[in-house]
């Protein structure tokens, strides 16, 4: 598919198979949407394929299926993308809307990373290694994504919330997207420039 803006039905990548969560808000006004913040998630944390990952975006996770789901009860949380193992791509924010991925976050002198970013989860675990076709596909998304919004820079959800968060981890391959054409003249973290 075409990566430019005729890719795009207003915020909704055509590419994505869409399935809307509830939470989402509007961006200030203003909100200047320059920042790619990239995660890492699932669940249960190392098992892959369980689609519970979408459930939680939902707000349809059943919290006593695994112990671990105990401490996601009642908390709302989305990303506008979520890319499993295989490269398979789920959009669940609509991009011109605010989605609940960063939390208390603070990245190029701005707090609050959710109203002016787009955030994007990889299927995996934090701090282990991602698969081909989900580099692949963040590669294709990136470049749908800057045809349509002005992305400066790029960051993982470690670089944002320091200390609170680690993901997407040293497993990560960012020096491959540093390489990358769809990534040319971003700005990427000085903690990445060394890995």
């Amino acid at each position: 598919m075409n990566a430019g803006v005729d890719a795009w039905d207003g915020g909704w990548y055509r590419a994505a198979q869409r399935e809307p969560s509830p939470n989402f808000g509007a961006r200030p006004p203003g909100a200047l949407v320059d920042l790619l913040v990239l995660h890492s998630i699932s669940l249960p944390p190392g098992v892959f394929g369980t689609g519970r990952v979408r459930d939680l975006f939902l707000n349809q996770l059943d919290v006593g299926a695994h112990p671990y789901f105990a401490q996601l009860e009642g908390v709302e949380v989305s990303a506008h993308f979520f890319i499993e193992r295989s490269g398979h791509l789920w959009q669940f924010v609509d991009c011109d809307c605010r989605a609940w991925h960063a939390g208390a976050s603070s990245y190029r002198g701005r707090a609050n990373c959710n109203d002016d970013s787009i955030g994007v989860e990889l299927e995996g675990l934090e701090g282990g290694h991602f698969e081909a076709e989900q580099y692949q596909r963040l590669l294709s998304l990136t470049q749908a994504i800057r045809a349509r919004y002005a992305l400066r820079y790029v960051a993982g959800h470690e670089h944002i919330a320091p200390g609170r968060k680690a993901d997407p981890g040293p497993g990560f391959a960012w020096i491959a997207l540093q390489k990358s054409p769809a990534f040319d003249g971003m700005q990427f973290p000085h903690q990445t420039m060394s890995r």
